[in-house]
């Protein structure tokens, strides 16, 4: 698929006595001669030609050819020839298609989002074949692999600990499910596929994002207290509610009791407009109680 890494395996390790080139399509891009004082790639070969450029590796071991981040404009013969010493070549051809995709559909395959706690299932788009060899890393750690009929998940102490019971294998495809996902799973993961004569790299980028909840205990407890504290206040401003209405309602029931004894025919109203009685040595008016007033006034009538 575009974008992926292809490696082409030469099957040889190099020496002096070898010479190794890469051809596409019967151009030459890559060379490695006998000393390996002479190594090019793409234009360093062919002056002019830009259609690999920056994105073809060799390995000066092998002399295998690796092709990064692959377009559907790759798509062809590459053949190998490595000559060792007056021998005649001998010659290897490799039929590389590469299917495109859009940019869109490319990005939504390999960045993979999602949220705290959902399952991703890493897709490589590939059918498993029996002598595959199939190897997940998260940067750069191995976690996985397939052999055959055989596969190992997390082969050492520490990646058990960190996917503990949480990483699962597809036999026929090779794709690698992640369940209960955390945030410290975010991260790169490489798919590489080995056949011996070739071996693809695909990628994904995975982030995992914080959906706001902890399964963490201090933050179980750090929840609880706040639902507490929530309904104390909850709580509290009901009985001041309650109390303030209860006041003002009794506030209300002693208007209307005044109210009444105003309207009852004889009754001395508080709310008396008669003008004070005044005393006449200092001013100041003269204050008589309801009961003064009443006595007053059967004086009065005895007399």
């Amino acid at each position: 698929m575009e974008g992926d890494s292809v490696t082409l395996h030469t099957g040889v390790t190099t020496n002096q006595q070898d010479r190794i080139r890469w051809y596409y399509n019967d151009t030459r891009i890559a060379q490695i001669n006998r000393d390996l004082s002479k190594i090019c790639t793409d234009v360093q070969c062919n002056e002019g030609n830009e259609r690999f450029r920056d994105r073809l590796k060799l390995d000066h071991q092998t002399g295998s050819l690796t092709i990064t981040n692959t377009t559907n404009t790759d798509s062809g013969l590459f053949i190998l020839k490595i000559s060792r010493g007056s021998s005649s070549d001998n010659e290897k051809i490799f039929n590389v298609s590469v299917h495109g995709v859009s940019a869109a559909e490319r990005d939504e395959v390999k960045i993979m989002p999602v949220k705290e706690g959902e399952s991703v299932t890493l897709d490589p788009g590939v059918i498993k074949h029996s002598n595959y060899l199939m190897r997940w890393y998260l940067n750069e750690t191995l976690i996985a692999e397939i052999t055959g009929d055989q596969s190992q998940i997390c082969a050492d102490d520490q990646c058990k600990e960190r996917f503990r019971d949480r990483l699962k294998l597809d036999h026929q495809t090779g794709s690698l499910t992640i369940t209960n996902t955390r945030t410290t799973d975010s991260g790169d993961y490489k798919l590489q596929i080995n056949s011996g004569r070739f071996s693809i790299i695909k990628s994904f980028s995975v982030s995992v994002t914080d959906s706001g909840l902890s399964s963490s205990p201090a933050a179980a407890i750090s929840a609880a207290v706040a639902v507490v504290l929530l309904f104390v206040t909850v709580a509290v401003a009901a009985v001041i509610y309650y109390r303030h209405r209860n006041s003002t309602r009794a506030r209300q029931k002693g208007n209307g009791n005044q109210s009444n004894v105003q309207d009852v025919p004889g009754k001395a109203s508080s709310s008396s407009t008669e003008p004070l009685q005044m005393d006449v040595t200092n001013g100041t008016p003269l204050i008589q109680t309801e009961t003064q007033q009443d006595t007053s006034s059967s004086d009065i009538k005895s007399a």
